[in-house]
């Protein structure tokens, strides 16, 4: 994966820039649709190449992990041979989906237990296993397992969030560096910037010198019960 940076503004923080694929270009910033089970829902696969040209969708781990399920999605090939799509695609690490369900999941060191909101059954999240998962998916761009902290999370709660993330990170940063892509193309590792609605932690989050070697950054939306005021 290659970034430019094409375009800065200089009356403002805006840029522009080209990320390249295996599976072809995007140009950011870009809306990338939500295909949650491996399609965006009520639009047609052309129309959304062809009519809306999405350069890239997102993918989410936790629902495609439980339906249709790893051993489909590899027997297809991945993917982009089961739904049809050609262009790049990004999968989230599940932890959104994950901490979302905060009655029936327990975080631990080792990673995050949770039930299956389909029929119950008990499931683990780790670093390690998420990009396993994602490679099996057969996303261009993987990311890593974090807690996503709650909006209103006090700042002890918040650092102590940030440095578990961290943790993980290493993890899975570690863990992707000794295994392999499945499909013949190159998948890419991001991390994500946590720390609440703190500066301070966002900003250590973002700065962190063990992310030198991973190829971008995402920084994370904040989310469930979060005060306008700190959203600015």
């Amino acid at each position: 994966m290659d970034f430019i940076l094409q375009h800065t503004d200089p009356q403002s923080r805006a840029r522009a820039g080209l990320i390249t694929t295996d599976h072809g270009q995007i140009e950011t910033p870009i809306f990338m649709p939500v295909g949650t089970v491996g399609s965006v829902k009520a639009v047609h696969l052309h129309e959304l190449r062809d009519d809306i040209k999405a350069q890239i969708i997102l993918g989410n781990t936790y629902h495609l992990y439980l339906r249709p399920g790893l051993d489909i999605l590899e027997r297809a090939g991945g993917l982009h041979k089961f739904n049809g799509w050609e262009r790049p695609i990004l999968t989230d690490s599940g932890g959104f989906q994950v901490f979302s369900l905060s009655g029936i999941r327990k975080l631990t060191e080792e990673g995050v237990q949770f039930r299956s909101h389909i029929d119950g059954s008990k499931h683990l999240f780790t670093p390690e296993n998420v990009v396993d998962t994602q490679r099996i998916i057969g996303a261009d761009i993987i990311m890593a397992l974090d807690e996503c902290t709650p909006g209103d999370a006090d700042y002890t709660y918040a650092r102590k969030s940030l440095s578990l993330t961290q943790r993980w990170l290493e993890r899975g940063w570690k863990h992707m560096n000794e295994t392999e892509g499945k499909y013949g193309y190159k998948q890419a590792f991001f991390p994500i910037v946590q720390g609440c609605v703190y500066p301070e932690l966002r900003r250590e989050a973002a700065t962190w010198p063990n992310w030198e070697p991973m190829e971008m950054r995402s920084a994370v939306w904040l989310w469930e019960n979060r005060p306008k005021k700190c959203m600015k």
